[in-house]
């Protein structure tokens, strides 16, 4: 690889270039996500978040300034927050929920980059009943042994161990019902976070809806589980999102750049 004047690029230039390729690109997922949810009428009352860890600060995350509405959601109105709450990057108020839950859930999965909540009209419902998911749709087998319950009365978020505890329930799983609250997912990309999450929504529309359920075996549900996730568990249904309502993906692009 070489700089435009011919000379070789440094191995630290090369780290750093390869460094802000995926920092924009996980920025831009993060924006389009956010548009995603505004697309299925969610957030509207600023009522959730969606991170991205950084991936030269990894113990930094990004998420949307307070107060953006999800549907105008683009990169430049992405704030870099720190483990103490610190604005690190970016311009604006911070959601302190989301401060609070992703720092601590972060930092307790280093696998994770990324992780979605937001409040849904099937979700909340459905984890007020606290009962795990079945599966009793293909969408429901990709959860089938890979989700938890957080079994708890805090509903209100107040503080970074009220997040260490969602995320010790969480374990090592791709979802999270959080009692009584809403839903909660996790992805080694962003696409993953958000594709998992809308996904989840539907299999949570679908248990509310259905009467006396037959779940298919365990063995059904693993081999379909493992086909379905084969490409990533939430990268399919992220991108056909987007081709759905963001036909213009460009709209989400810093204009300081």
């Amino acid at each position: 690889i070489a700089e435009r004047d011919g000379s070789p690029m440094s191995v630290a230039a090369k780290e750093d270039e390869a460094l802000a390729r995926e920092r924009l690109k996980r920025k831009t997922h993060v924006a389009l996500g956010y548009r995603i949810l505004a697309a299925q009428r969610w957030g509207d009352m600023g009522d959730g978040h969606i991170s991205a860890r950084d991936p030269e600060r990894t113990d930094c995350f990004w998420f949307l300034r307070f107060g953006v509405s999800y549907h105008n959601a683009t990169v430049d109105d992405l704030v870099l927050i720190n483990p103490e709450g610190d604005l690190v990057a970016g311009e604006g108020p911070i959601n302190p929920a989301a401060y609070y839950i992703h720092t601590p859930l972060l930092a307790a999965r280093p696998d994770v980059v990324s992780a979605c909540h937001v409040h849904t009209g099937w979700g909340t419902p459905f984890s007020a009943e606290v009962r795990p998911i079945e599966p009793i749709t293909q969408e429901s087998c990709i959860f089938f042994e890979d989700h938890a319950i957080f079994d708890d009365e805090e509903v209100q978020i107040q503080s970074v161990a009220a997040g260490a505890r969602i995320a010790a329930a969480l374990g090592d799983n791709m979802a999270v019902i959080l009692r009584n609250h809403g839903l909660l997912t996790v992805g080694e990309q962003v696409a993953d976070a958000v594709g998992l999450f809308v996904t989840l929504e539907r299999v949570c529309e679908a248990h509310m809806k259905v009467r006396n359920p037959k779940p298919i075996s365990p063995e059904a549900a693993r081999f379909a589980k493992q086909d379905l996730i084969k490409y990533g568990p939430g990268r399919g249904t992220f991108y056909s999102l987007i081709n759905r309502h963001i036909p213009d993906k460009r709209v989400v692009d810093s204009k300081t750049q």
